[in-house]
């Protein structure tokens, strides 16, 4: 990639949490550390059901005064708002979703994140990979001509997911089930997406356990597709018997969940009749 992109993406969307307790209400419910958020530096997280199981995930911001800001999916913001409301019980907090005043985009490219800070916008480095650019977060209908006065070409979202993609990151539920998938056959530790050193979270124990006890045998790979690109959820095949399924995709890659030993074994695997050929990313810790 030659030059600097913006991609907005109309699939994310924001939901403010304010009032003096908000750092501490998170920090009870999802699985980062809210105390590290500061202007400028946000983290990556995730909502899990008691059982562990992935429910949201989000990045969470400094939104200026007594404000936190997350950014998540849009289609899933209001249930997500409405769950947290649930939550509140006797804590000084608001929510509020702020999906029609607020627009979302990413900024990518050679040295994106040197145009930090963006002047009438929130942005921040993606606290997964810096690979990734930046996330922006600004008054809605205003993020394209910030982007461009500061020297990006706006881009289609697919050009955004084709990088993201090529780094094996995954994008909400695109690629991780609602209330089955687990965080760490998804990457969010080695993508900064959980502190094992916070206090205790909805779901804690079960992400706890996966890591120490080694329970993880699969896991989200990018991979290449030789072929017509198969829908997501299509099974992987190896031999004629089933050792995964493909989750998001652009073009020739996608993301596929695959059994650990399925992706490193060389062997030939297929999905809808297209070769799906696994790499591992240098941010993967496989045992």
């Amino acid at each position: 990639m030659s030059i600097r992109q913006f991609s907005l993406s109309p699939h994310r969307s924001v939901i403010a949490i304010g009032g003096p307790d908000r750092v501490e209400f998170l920090q009870g419910l999802i699985s980062n550390d809210t105390t590290k958020v500061a202007p400028g530096r946000a983290i990556w997280a995730a909502l899990l059901t008691p059982q562990g199981r992935f429910l949201n995930d989000m990045f969470v911001v400094d939104g200026g005064g007594d404000t936190l800001l997350l950014e998540t999916e849009r289609e899933r913001a209001p249930a997500l708002a409405k769950k947290l409301s649930l939550y509140k019980l006797r804590s000084k907090v608001t929510v509020e979703d702020r999906s029609a005043a607020l627009e979302v985009a990413v900024a990518y490219g050679p040295d994106a994140v040197t145009t930090l800070p963006i002047d009438g916008a929130i942005a921040f480095v993606d606290p997964r990979l810096a690979e990734l650019g930046m996330r922006v977060i600004a008054p809605a209908g205003t993020a394209a001509t910030l982007l461009q006065a500061r020297g990006f070409s706006a881009a289609p979202l697919q050009s955004y997911d084709e990088l993201r993609l090529s780094l094996g990151v995954p994008d909400g539920s695109r690629d991780l089930v609602v209330e089955k998938a687990l965080l760490l056959e998804n990457g969010f530790d080695e993508l900064n997406g959980v502190d094992w050193q916070k206090g205790c979270y909805m779901g804690q124990e079960l992400t706890a356990r996966t890591k120490y006890r080694a329970l993880i045998k699969k896991r989200l790979f990018p991979v290449r597709i030789k072929g017509a690109l198969p829908a997501s959820g299509a099974a992987v095949l190896k031999d004629g018997e089933e050792v995964g399924e493909l989750r998001s995709g652009v073009g020739q890659r996608a993301l596929a969940m695959l059994q650990t030993d399925a992706a490193r074994s060389g062997a030939k695997l297929v999905a809808g009749g297209a070769e799906v050929i696994p790499e591992i990313p240098a941010w993967m810790r496989l045992p």
